[in-house]
């Protein structure tokens, strides 16, 4: 089956051959070379020429010959890609290699859950769903737990909801995206991440740096791209049942069936609820939100081999309610009075969308691609006496072709796309609305000599509603010194509109007041936000007592020629206001994976930041942004018996250096908080138990050393008074959590 979906994306019809010279042959698995499988669908093309064809449904093929051509290069999503050495016309059989197999694929902890490649020109790495579960994740949110380059922090006190920073910059500089629709943006920003639940997810790609320019103009520090479960490669049923001490039930449910020879669909379901009261910090403030969510998708792909044609129509609704504040707080009483302080956040969304790609019969590396997507967002919430409210609307389009210039080594794609969004936005009394509408055009080139060197450059010119026209250009650069090495480097802009509420939308929950200086902007008063992001990277590969490794060093900086400063170094208010003067983030990261014995991995990094801004009071280190971070992440797994049981153990560290906090020396002396936090370490741990191909379990431990902020809302005793505030937390509100879950599965 998996074959199968694979080769949907390659025609199978070989390219009928007219000249007298041909070369024939047959391409084979090299899983299974006694069942004389032929891989049916695979490329095969001279090197330098665009002459090719493709493997036909025995994995034969016969492609015109000449006595000059020397190089055959033979391809297949999911296998390596080989060049070989033709001196006559006498027939070939080939065996492709799984890419997990090979050499060039670093796995960096279980076998195949994390990869990145050497041939790639950006510096990109895939997360596998494999990965994904080694910290029994829910949602998307959590799903970086075991990730060094990606940080996790909770946005405040109250909804429990986690952030993720890339680069030493928050979720809205990164381009996130769903199957390449971006989806994390807009009023979906703070809690869009746990809309998509883990067990959706077939594996995640993670770019650093600018990315490229077919996806959009907005990305400023990195990419991160999510795929969903594909119908044809899903279980027939899957079912997945989480617990924790915190008193959070989780379920996760698949459905998928067989329409036709053409058409799949599965149903998924997703329940999430929280209905216990914790106060373990005795402040009288839930620790944890109470909440509902239902999450419910219908996703459909039809594939027809014949004709070359790939598609896939997602309906997805979901309705999420959250409850939060006073122990005390009921909001058929309470809500809009003193009697206590409490908070609600009821968001229903509604996302539609349409893929389709076409793959030319006669030309394997040229196709064309379309996708459409529409998504309907509404949010009702207050937060102690503060009313924000927002429906956001959005239409997302991009046409993308991508072929050859002269030979395969020279590619490009180009392409339009078109983007429409309606706000309509409460805060407390006051209105926001505004309509954008985007339409660009977008070319990139890429370069690859197949052995060591390549480039990716990329352009688009937009010309937007509000932001006028502008260029966003890209460019990425890869470069192989010496054997088992890989330089890249990469610069980049993006361009974005800066949605200050619903970004910062926990600033809410205190009592500072709001200040928008408004300098006769198009958005909010203020002008869009600009960066220029410019990185290298070098990854070097290592064999020591003949166990496989590798050791990446990454630099990059972002510069702001304009930025939408977020001030609350005032403790009774929050400012909005476009820079004046310089900010830059600078980030380096070394990260070290070494597979020390046959199923032991283990994976280290150490990362530093440097995030400055200009701010009214001077120039500052970001708050809450520490420094310096320590990771190390070690697995094992036992050999796998012949009815698939195993066990998978895991456990992940943190260390997480001092952090400044914003300044509260105007509080009073009992709302008063040090200049800089303290350092603190976090250990996760999990267990699973397969019991075979169908059934397992899993047992395990967040902040194992049980870690708590003290205090982390201030003036929790007055919550109503001028000095309450909930927003500035920079370590786990609840101790440890023992979890506990169960998965089954039907193929």
């Amino acid at each position: 089956m998996k074959k199968y979906i694979l080769s949907s994306f390659l025609l199978l019809s070989p390219l009928i051959i007219f000249t007298q010279t041909s070369l024939s042959g047959m391409i084979m698995d090299s899983v299974n070379p006694k069942d004389n499988l032929g891989v049916e669908g695979a490329s095969i093309h001279w090197l330098n020429t665009n002459i090719s064809t493709i493997s036909n449904s025995k994995g034969w093929f016969k492609i015109p010959y000449e006595k000059t051509y020397k190089k055959l290069v033979i391809s297949y999503l999911g296998y390596q890609t080989d060049t070989i050495t033709v001196l006559s016309s006498n027939p070939i059989h080939h065996f492709l290699t799984l890419q997990s197999e090979l050499d060039e694929v670093v796995v960096t902890s279980r076998k195949k859950a994390t990869f990145k490649s050497f041939s790639t020109t950006t510096n990109m790495f895939t997360v596998n769903a494999d990965e994904l579960l080694k910290a029994a994740c829910c949602n998307l949110a959590e799903s970086f737990e075991t990730n060094p380059s990606i940080d996790v922090s909770f946005s405040d006190a109250l909804t429990g909801t986690k952030q993720v920073q890339m680069l030493g910059l928050t979720s809205p500089y990164l381009l996130i995206s769903q199957e390449n629709i971006p989806s994390v943006r807009g009023a979906s920003q703070v809690f869009g991440l746990t809309f998509t639940p883990g067990t959706w997810v077939e594996s995640i790609q993670i770019t650093k740096g600018a990315g490229n320019v077919v996806n959009g103009y907005e990305s400023i520090s990195g990419q991160i791209n999510v795929e969903l479960v594909k119908p044809f490669s899903d279980n027939k049923f899957f079912f997945n049942l989480y617990s924790s001490l915190n008193g959070r039930l989780e379920m996760n449910t698949h459905f998928n069936q067989r329409v036709s020879d053409k058409w799949q669909s599965v149903v998924y379901v997703h329940r999430n609820y929280s209905g216990d009261r914790f106060d373990q910090n005795k402040d009288q403030f839930l620790d944890n939100p109470l909440a509902d969510q239902i999450n419910v998708m219908n996703r459909w792909q039809y594939t027809d081999l014949q004709k070359g044609l790939v598609s896939f129509i997602n309906v997805r609704f979901l309705n999420d309610e959250k409850q939060t504040g006073e122990l005390r707080f009921n909001p058929a009483l309470d809500k809009g009075t003193t009697n206590a302080w409490g908070s609600e956040i009821d968001t229903r969304r509604f996302e539609s969308s349409v893929k389709i790609g076409y793959v030319y019969p006669e030309l394997p590396y040229q196709s064309i691609g379309f996708q459409i997507a529409y998504s309907q967002h509404q949010q009702d919430s207050y937060f102690g006496l503060n009313r924000y409210d927002i429906q956001h609307q959005s239409v997302y389009s991009n046409l993308i072709f991508n072929s050859i210039i002269g030979d395969t080594r020279n590619k490009f794609k180009t392409g339009i796309s078109y983007t429409y969004d309606t706000f309509d936005e409460l805060v407390n009394t006051d209105f926001f609305d505004r309509e954008e509408q985007s339409l660009g055009g977008f070319f990139e080139y890429a370069f690859d000599n197949l052995e060591d060197f390549s480039f990716t450059a990329g352009v688009r010119i937009d010309t937007h509603n509000l932001l006028g026209t502008f260029i966003t250009p890209r460019v990425h650069l890869r470069y192989v010194p010496w054997e088992n090495s890989v330089f890249r480097a990469s610069f980049g802009r993006g361009k974005r509109s800066a949605n200050v509420f619903a970004e910062n939308q926990q600033l809410f929950a205190s009592s500072r007041q709001i200040n928008l200086n408004n300098v006769g902007g198009s958005i909010y008063g203020l002008h869009p936000e600009i960066a220029w992001n410019y990185g290298v990277s070098y990854m070097q590969k290592y064999t020591v007592f003949d166990k496989k490794g590798d050791i990446t060093f990454d630099f990059y900086r972002t510069d702001f020629q304009n930025k939408v400063v977020v001030d609350w170094e005032n403790p009774q208010e929050i400012s909005f206001y476009d820079l004046v003067g310089q900010s830059i983030a600078n980030s380096f990261q070394v990260e070290i994976n070494y597979n020390l014995v046959a199923n032991f991995n283990v994976r280290m990094a150490y990362k530093y930041f440097d995030n400055t801004t200009d701010y009214k009071s001077g120039n500052l280190q970001k708050p809450l942004q520490p420094k310096n971070r320590f990771f190390a992440n070690v697995s094992y797994e036992t050999p796998l018996e012949d009815n698939g049981s195993q066990w998978k153990f895991d456990t992940t560290f943190n260390y997480i250096g001092r952090q400044r906090l914003p300044d509260t020396d105007s509080n009073p002396i009992a709302y008063q908080l040090s200049a800089y936090s303290n350092s603190f370490e976090l250990l996760h741990t999990q267990i699973t138990r397969v019991f075979s191909k169908k059934f397992e379990v899993y047992l395990g431990a967040e902040n194992l050393t049980n870690i708590q902020q003290k205090n982390p809302i201030l003036a929790s005793d007055d919550p109503f008074g001028s000095n309450f505030d909930s927003t500035i937390v920079y370590s786990p509100i609840f101790g440890r959590t023992i979890y506990a879950g169960l998965r089954f599965k039907i193929n």
